[in-house]
C-alpha cells in the first residue's frame, strides 16, 4: 500500500517505485507492466497508474502499444551513448573537486586504494567512484552520479574489468590535491571503461 493521502500524488510514487525495478533489474526489457496487477499491488485506482505509466514512458522506461499494454522498455543506443558522455564529465569534476579537498573526509579510504588495501569491484558506479563522488563534497553531484550511474547500469549492464592501477592513480593525484592531474586521469579512466561498451552499440 502506498501512504499517501491523496491518490493524484500516488501515480509520482507509483512511478518512482516501478522505475527503481527497471533501473535495478527486477523488471527485465520486455517485461509485461499490467495496469490491473499494479493497481492492486500499490492499493490505487487505475487513474495513478496510467499516470505513473505514462511517466515512465515519457522518460524511456516504458514502451506503451494501443490494445497491449505496457512493457520495459530496451534502453535505445543514442540513450546509451548519451549516459557515458553526461557521466564522464560529471566522474572528472568529481575528482576534480576532491582533489581540491584533498579527499575530505573519505581520505582515509582513498590511501586504501593508494596501498593496494582495498577490493576492486565494478567500474564506473563502484564503491571507489562513489568515495570519489564523496570526496567532491557535492551531495548533488554525488546524488546525480547515482542516478546516472544507476541508468548506465540498466542501459549497458556492468562492466567487470576493473583497473586497479587507474583507481590507485586517481587517488594518489586527489589526495596530493593535484586539480587537474585528477582530473585527466579520471577521463582517461572511464575513456578506457566506455571502450568495453563499444561492443553493445555495434551488436
Amino acid at each position: 500500500m502506498i501512504p499517501e493521502s491523496a491518490e493524484d500524488s500516488s501515480g509520482e510514487t507509483i512511478a518512482r517505485a516501478v522505475r527503481a525495478e527497471i533501473l535495478s533489474g527486477r523488471l527485465p526489457a520486455g517485461e509485461r507492466l499490467v495496469a490491473e496487477a499494479l493497481a492492486q499491488r500499490f492499493g490505487v485506482s487505475r487513474i495513478p497508474v496510467r499516470e505513473a505509466l505514462a511517466r515512465l514512458q515519457s522518460e524511456g522506461f516504458v514502451t506503451i502499444v494501443r490494445h497491449r499494454g505496457a512493457t520495459v522498455a530496451e534502453p535505445p543506443v543514442p540513450v546509451a551513448r548519451q549516459l557515458l558522455q553526461v557521466r564522464r564529465g560529471m566522474e572528472v569534476l568529481a575528482a576534480q573537486l576532491a582533489a581540491e579537498n584533498r579527499g575530505g573526509a573519505v581520505a582515509g579510504e582513498l590511501s586504501g586504494y593508494v596501498d593496494g588495501e582495498s577490493a576492486e569491484s565494478g567500474g564506473a558506479g563502484s564503491p571507489f567512484h562513489d568515495l570519489i563522488a564523496r570526496a567532491s563534497g557535492n551531495d548533488e553531484l554525488r546524488r546525480l552520479l547515482g542516478d546516472v550511474n544507476a541508468r548506465v547500469r540498466w542501459a549497458l549492464g556492468h562492466n567487470p574489468e576493473v583497473s586497479a592501477s587507474d583507481h590507485r592513480a586517481v587517488a594518489i593525484a586527489v589526495l596530493n590535491g593535484a586539480v587537474v592531474q585528477a582530473g585527466y586521469l579520471m577521463d582517461e579512466h572511464l575513456r578506457r571503461d566506455d571502450v568495453y561498451f563499444a561492443g553493445t552499440f555495434s551488436s
